[in-house]
């Protein structure tokens, strides 16, 4: 069933986001039965959205053929149970049939990833926006991070022209920069934190007229995702801290040790909860046996789930 632009952005406007992880086997093809299962365990924790081949599904690393598969078998194991969100990215053209090829297949909107390598100005920024939002019909959500960074008069301009640009998501986390999005456009968009492992900025965009976030450890140990997001809705300081100093941030200890680790951790989290999705692809690296049981530890620690 299609969700129109702007019933999507009503959807992530509130509740818990995630990213499932892209399973590979161990040769690295897409391994889509465990995929499968994946999804099906995920669906009933009640996040709002989950977005398939996004930055934590490595869509960096995927083929357009495995892109489609991907697709096509979250879009068909979530229906009725949660919206898909695909990732689509790349140069104008290749996120374009990105895009056109997630509509296709019955996804309902697009996170739009940054382009590849080339640094661009707000024209071209802008005008590389505005070609995907108008190749397609359903909503797009715009990410900045990285070399794509729009500020908040390009989004004005772009919020006049692409009617289905209907989100913002955050991955660079300047406060001052996103309070200034986040005032000039008011309500024109749904606002969404995408920082790596969002939950540590949680309260603070909160704050700021963002509660809504993306989490990566709900891929293995989605209850307690949910019960951290249910604790920021409430302002239960007691329950943000206790998670933040018994989980969170020892956790952060072990992903910041090397680039890329904000995906490989996560798989680490997967294997050890009895979800294996396979290695990460190059040029990521998955972690060592010694992170492995570090990370464990902190999972026993908030009950392994």
């Amino acid at each position: 069933m299609s969700i129109d632009p702007q019933e999507l952005k009503q959807i992530l406007s509130a509740g818990l986001l995630s990213f499932p992880l892209t399973d590979f086997d161990g040769q690295g093809n897409f391994r889509r039965g465990s995929y499968i299962e994946r999804l099906e365990w995920l669906a009933p924790y009640g996040a709002s959205a989950l977005f398939a081949a996004g930055g934590t599904g490595e869509f960096f690393s995927l083929t357009h053929a495995e892109y489609s598969d991907v697709i096509r078998t979250a879009v068909e194991t979530c229906r009725g149970k949660v919206p898909i969100i695909a990732g689509a990215g790349g140069s104008t053209r290749d996120a374009i049939a990105y895009a056109q090829e997630a509509e296709r297949l019955g996804a309902h909107g697009i996170l739009l990833l940054p382009h590849y390598l080339t640094e661009a100005s707000q024209d071209g920024l802008a005008a590389h926006v505005e070609a995907v939002c108008r190749s397609v019909s359903f909503g797009v959500i715009i990410y900045n991070r990285g070399i794509s960074r729009l500020t908040p008069e390009t989004l004005l301009r772009l919020a006049g022209s692409c009617p289905n640009l209907i989100g913002f998501k955050d991955g660079i986390g300047e406060i001052e920069l996103m309070v200034s999005i986040r005032r000039r456009l008011g309500d024109r968009f749904t606002y969404l934190g995408g920082l790596p492992t969002a939950e540590v900025y949680a309260a603070a965009y909160k704050a700021i007229g963002v509660p809504v976030y993306s989490s990566a450890v709900f891929n293995f140990i989605p209850k307690t995702a949910m019960d951290f997001y249910n604790a920021i809705a409430a302002d239960d300081h007691a329950t943000v801290n206790r998670l933040l100093d018994d989980f969170f941030l020892p956790y952060l200890d072990i992903r910041n040790r090397k680039a890329g680790y904000a995906v490989s951790i996560v798989k680490a989290g997967a294997r050890l909860v009895g979800h294996d999705a396979g290695p990460v692809r190059t040029p990521l690296v998955d972690c060592n046996q010694q992170e492995h049981e570090q990370l464990a530890q902190l999972i026993k620690r908030v009950g392994g789930r």
